[in-house]
C-alpha cells in the first residue's frame, strides 16, 4: 500500500497528460477529467484511511537509501491536505459542466488545472526540501499558464504581476534550499531533523530567515501579497476557486512543515515576527476586502486576511496552534472555493460581479440567500459555522499564551470580514437591480453548479454541526508534528 503514497502527483500527471491527448474533442476531455478526479479522491481518501490510526506511508525512489533516496512521506497533515486537494479538483471539473463564467474551454485548460493539483499534492507529501521547491514551481508554471491562457490584455497583465512577484519568492527559496543544504549536508527532511541542532546558531537563525520569507512570499502574506487580488480576478471561475483555495496553502503549509515540524522548534525570534507580520496580513487584507466592490477582488483580498489567521496559529507555536492552523487550513479552503463559485453563479445570474450594478436575487432566488450566507458567515466565524470552531481554537490559544494584540486584532478583523460579508448579501441580493428590466436568464445551465456550490455548503455544514470528529484528527496531526 506505500505506492499508494505517490497517487497525490501521479494520478493529476497521469491525468494531464490523458486529457491533452483528446484536447481536440472536449466532450470526452470533460469526461475523462471527471473520472480523473474522481479517481483522485478516491485515491485521497484511501489514504486518510490508512493513516487515521497513526501509521505514516513511506514510499522511496531511485533504489538509494535514506536519507539519499527522493521520499515520499504522508502523515495525518499531508493526508487531510491531499484530501481537501482531490475534493476542490472534483469541484472545479464538476463546475466546469456549467456556464457560470467558466471562460473559453481552452484545450489546454484542463490539462493546466491538474498540473495544479499535481504540484499542490506533490508538495504536501514530499520528503525532502529540494523536491518542495521543484513542486512548487510545478504550481507556478501551470497557474501561469491558466492566468495567461485566454491571453486577453487584462489576463497578460495579471500574468505579469502574477510572475514577477513569484520569481522573487522562487528566487528567495531556490537559495534557501541551498543554504540549508550548505549549513546542514542535507535535504531530506528526517535527516535535517537531525542535522539542525549542530548548526551555528546565528547561522542557523539566518538561513531560516531567508526559508520563511521565500514561503511568505508564497503565502501572499503582508507586504508580499500584492500579486493575489492583482492577478486572481481574471482567472474564469472554477479555476479561480481551485487556485484560491489551494495556491496560498500550500506556502502555508510549507511553514507549517518547516517552522513546526521539521525545525522545530526554530528560533523564538521567528515565530514572534510571523506573529506580527500574521496581525498585520490580517488586517491590510480586511481593508482592501472593504474597499472594493467587485466581488472577486473582495473574496480574493479575503484570502489575505485568512492566511493572517492561519499564519497566526504557527506564531503560537505550540500543539493546539497547529492544530488550530491545520482545522482552519481545511476549512477555509472549502468556504473560499464556494464563495468564489457562488460570486460567479450570481454573475451569471445579474450579468456583473460588480456589487454597484446588480441586485434584486433575494426576490427572484430567495433560497440563494442561504446558499451565500453558509459559507459567508462561516467565512466571519458566526457560531455554530465552522468557521467559528477554528476561530475559537485560535483564539484561546493565543489568550492562553497572554497575545493580547494578536487577539484584538483578530477579533477586529472579524467584525471587518461581516462587513464585507454584508456588503454582498445587501447589494447583490436585497437592492433592487438597478436595470428596471432585468430578469434573470432562463437558458441557463447551472445544475452542475449548484451541485457543486450545494455539496460545498453540505461539507461546511458537516463541520460545523460535527466538528468533533475533524477536532480529533487535527489535535492527534499536530501532536505528530516536531517528532520526526
Amino acid at each position: 500500500m506505500s505506492a499508494l503514497a505517490t497517487a497525490p502527483a501521479i494520478v493529476p500527471l497521469a491525468a494531464a497528460a490523458l486529457v491533452t491527448a483528446v484536447r481536440s474533442r472536449p466532450r470526452l476531455q470533460q469526461a475523462l477529467a471527471m473520472a480523473a478526479s474522481v479517481a483522485l479522491l478516491g485515491c485521497a481518501l484511501a489514504l486518510l484511511a490508512q493513516v487515521a490510526a497513526g501509521e505514516t506511508v513511506v514510499v522511496a525512489f531511485g533504489g538509494w537509501p535514506s536519507p539519499m533516496a527522493i521520499e515520499f512521506v504522508v502523515d495525518r497533515t499531508a493526508a487531510a491536505l491531499v484530501l481537501i486537494t482531490a475534493l476542490m479538483g472534483v469541484a472545479a471539473v464538476l463546475f466546469l459542466a456549467s456556464d457560470a463564467d467558466v471562460g473559453d474551454r481552452h484545450p489546454l485548460l484542463l490539462p493546466l488545472l491538474f498540473g495544479v493539483l499535481a504540484g499542490a499534492g506533490g508538495a504536501f507529501v514530499t520528503g525532502d526540501l529540494f523536491n518542495l521547491y521543484v513542486w512548487f514551481e510545478v504550481m507556478l508554471i501551470c497557474a501561469l499558464g491558466l492566468l495567461a491562457i485566454g491571453a486577453r490584455v487584462d489576463q497578460l497583465d495579471a500574468s505579469f504581476k502574477y510572475l514577477a512577484l513569484n520569481l522573487l519568492g522562487t528566487l528567495l527559496l531556490l537559495f534557501a534550499v541551498a543554504a540549508v543544504y550548505g549549513v546542514t549536508g542535507h535535504l531530506n527532511f528526517t535527516a535535517l531533523a537531525g542535522a539542525a541542532p549542530a548548526v551555528a546558531p546565528g547561522l542557523w537563525l539566518a538561513v531560516l530567515t531567508l526559508l520563511m520569507v521565500a514561503f511568505l512570499v508564497k503565502a501572499g502574506a503582508f507586504p508580499v501579497y500584492a500579486w493575489l487580488p492583482a492577478s486572481y480576478h481574471t482567472l474564469p471561475a472554477p479555476v479561480l476557486a481551485l487556485i484560491a483555495g489551494l495556491l496560498t496553502k500550500v506556502g502555508i503549509y510549507a511553514l507549517l512543515r518547516t517552522l513546526g515540524d521539521v525545525f522545530s522548534p526554530a528560533p523564538a525570534v521567528l515565530y514572534e515576527v510571523l506573529g506580527w507580520v500574521a496581525a498585520a496580513t490580517m488586517l491590510f487584507g480586511v481593508l482592501g476586502a472593504a474597499y472594493h466592490w467587485d466581488m472577486r477582488r473582495i473574496l480574493a483580498f479575503h484570502i489575505i486576511s485568512q492566511v493572517g489567521y492561519i499564519l497566526l496559529g504557527i506564531a503560537l507555536a505550540s500543539v493546539a496552534g497547529y492544530a488550530a492552523t491545520l482545522f482552519y487550513t481545511l476549512h477555509h479552503i472549502v468556504v473560499k472555493a464556494n464563495l468564489f463559485l457562488i460570486a460567479a453563479i450570481i454573475w451569471r445570474l445579474t450579468g456583473s460581479y460588480d456589487l454597484r450594478r446588480i441586485g434584486g436575487l433575494y426576490v427572484t432566488r430567495p433560497w440563494m440567500t442561504l446558499l451565500l450566507l453558509i459559507p459567508a458567515l462561516s467565512l466571519v466565524g458566526i457560531p455554530p459555522l465552522s468557521g467559528f470552531w477554528a476561530k475559537l481554537l485560535l483564539l484561546q490559544e493565543a489568550i492562553g499564551q497572554g497575545r493580547v494584540v494578536w487577539t484584538v486584532v483578530a477579533l477586529v478583523v472579524s467584525v471587518l470580514t461581516l462587513y464585507s460579508m454584508m456588503k454582498i448579501w445587501m447589494e447583490a441580493f436585497w437592492k433592487r437591480h438597478p436595470d428596471a428590466e432585468w430578469q434573470p436568464p432562463a437558458d441557463t445551465q447551472l445544475a452542475p453548479a449548484w451541485a457543486v456550490t450545494v455539496g460545498l455548503a453540505g461539507v461546511t455544514v458537516w463541520i460545523s454541526l460535527y466538528p468533533q470528529a475533524l477536532l480529533v484528527y487535527v489535535q492527534a496531526a499536530a501532536a505528530t508534528l516536531g517528532g520526526r
